[in-house]
């Protein structure tokens, strides 16, 4: 009769519990079922306020770039995610001749924004620059021109 020793015993005791759990798992993972659901999303856009803080004068050739900075309200009845503020420049205006949007320099026109906004909630943002563009010729028609600026919330 061969002899039973305690080493052998424990490694037949382990691979039966492991047999047993395998059976268990298995049992587990092989049930099946149905069922339905839905979701709905509500209707409503978010409504969103974008105001410019700062205010940029005197831009001209040799001034520095002045940093854009505002606000953004969220006026809708339920909460919204805003990531970003991006600014553009939309068109020139006046001034003493011609001169668009060619003769500006926008920098980093993404703000990051990051939160989440409550109903009636601001958040603010800030970091784009807005310069005058230097092109080396007579661009005397910029004089007391406006660059009207536009944003868009994401």
């Amino acid at each position: 009769m061969p002899i039973v020793t305690r080493k052998k015993l424990a490694i037949g005791a382990a691979v039966a519990v492991v047999a047993i759990g395998g059976g268990t798992a298995y049992a587990y993972w092989s049930t099946s079922g149905t069922g339905t659901g839905s979701a709905s999303t509500s209707a409503g856009a978010a409504n969103l306020a974008i105001t410019q803080t700062s205010s940029i004068v005197g831009l001209a050739p040799g001034i520095a770039p002045q940093t854009i900075t505002g606000s953004v309200k969220n006026n809708a009845a339920n909460s919204a995610y805003v990531t970003q503020v991006v600014a553009s420049i939309a068109s020139v205006t006046g001034g003493a001749g011609s001169c668009d949007a060619s003769d500006y320099t926008l920098d980093a026109a993404t703000m990051l924004v990051g939160q989440d906004l409550a109903s009636g909630a601001s958040a603010t943002f800030s970091g784009a620059q807005l310069s005058f563009n230097n092109k080396a010729t007579n661009q005397d028609g910029c004089k007391g021109a406006t660059v009207n600026l536009s944003y868009a919330a994401s």
